[in-house]
């Protein structure tokens, strides 16, 4: 474990702006582990943040006390460090025979006069793509200055990039750790999020990527298919067609699914669970089909206002379609994916393929009932 601890060594020595640990062989003692620096009254220390289920738990440790901990975590616990200070980033990969391979690379553009990491217990939250460097398909884009400025009336889309990015930082080491990952975007649009997921996991993870976007629109696919090349980002294709339509016939390991309407987002997620993808991404839009099943004699004093039976009926369309993909063996969460005062369309369904066993779930069919629906991916699946 020498490499490893030279290079907790130096990570903690220099200016480590964070450390996540991945890859579990025990979920339940620890799914990942985070470390960010942070100054407090006396002294600098590190804090170690730990994933376990739904619970994080905190504590902050001196440099000598969180390489201990990092060393101890590596022999046996954690099978990936993906490490990135100021002025280089490393990842380091421990296989099941005990094999340390390690990867380190200096940053071609240093943000200079910034400092170092932000040191603040509570410190505002440090975006993954950083602003004043410039990244290859955001300047592309039109999303930053080719001095890596964002553009300021695309700052909006620049903060939903990077949410988007932390979205699958938090996922992304559940994934298969090995090999190419092979990824579909269903109804990927213009593709600011199919370029930012492939940059992200390709350029800044290592990974070697096969993705697939999918969209209705020719003259969209035509555009995103030549900035691809352009580009070089290889691996990265995008062609024309209908969710509905689609058949894959390899093994996916991540479905995307940003904005499709209606019934569209259940098709995604039924192809995602049939594939057994380990990560599925999807934000539903327009959720109209129990807006026109729900009929509940005790709910019609409040469903008689039809904004707020609209409402309920898309919360309760994402909330059952989440409840589904548990009983399929995935842990889920619904998360705010950006602001609501940007558009309604605001919530992200998160899905991990579950390890070891599917405990019971509650039955569906009294709630569905109670409301007289019959969603779509029910029936899909």
């Amino acid at each position: 474990m020498d490499q490893l601890e030279i290079l907790f060594q130096e990570s903690t020595d220099s200016n480590l702006i964070q450390m996540t640990l991945s890859n579990t062989t025990d979920p339940g003692r620890a799914e990942k582990v985070k470390v960010r620096p942070v100054l407090l009254r006396d002294g600098l220390y590190f804090q170690e943040t730990l994933y376990r289920g739904a619970q994080v738990f905190h504590e902050n440790l001196t440099a000598s006390e969180m390489r201990r901990r990092l060393a101890g975590y590596m022999d046996g616990l954690f099978r990936q460090a993906q490490i990135v200070c100021t002025d280089w980033e490393a990842t380091a990969l421990v296989s099941k025979k005990g094999r340390v391979t390690v990867k380190r690379r200096q940053k071609t553009a240093p943000s200079a006069g910034k400092g170092g990491a932000a040191l603040s217990h509570d410190r505002s939250r440090q975006y993954l793509l950083k602003e004043g460097e410039p990244v290859d398909f955001l300047v592309e884009l039109g999303v930053q200055t080719a001095d890596g400025r964002v553009v300021k009336r695309r700052y909006d889309k620049f903060r939903q990039i990077n949410r988007y990015l932390e979205m699958i930082d938090d996922v992304w080491d559940r994934l298969p750790a090995e090999g190419t990952l092979h990824i579909v975007d269903f109804g990927c649009g213009k593709s600011y999020l199919t370029f930012a997921m492939y940059y992200y996991l390709h350029t800044l993870k290592g990974r070697t990527l096969r993705v697939t976007g999918l969209d209705l629109k020719e003259d969209v696919i035509r555009h995103c298919s030549e900035l691809a090349r352009k580009l070089g980002y290889e691996g990265l294709s995008f062609e024309q067609g209908d969710i509905r339509g689609f058949e894959g016939t390899d093994p996916v390991d991540m479905v995307i699914s940003l904005h499709a309407c209606d019934k569209a987002t259940d098709y995604c997620l039924e192809k995602a669970v049939k594939w057994g993808a380990s990560v599925i991404l999807a934000v539903p839009c327009c959720q109209h089909e129990l807006n026109g099943q729900i009929q509940c004699d005790i709910l019609q004093p409040i469903l008689k206002y039809g904004v707020i039976k609209e409402r309920m009926a898309a919360l309760i369309t994402d909330a059952l379609r989440a409840d589904l993909l548990e009983q399929q063996g995935y842990d889920v969460q619904i998360l705010e994916f950006i602001d609501l005062e940007h558009t309604p369309k605001n919530l992200m369904i998160r899905a991990v393929r579950r390890r070891g066993i599917c405990p019971k779930k509650a039955p569906l069919e009294p709630v569905m009932e109670f409301l007289q629906v019959n969603p779509a991916l029910k029936e899909l699946l």
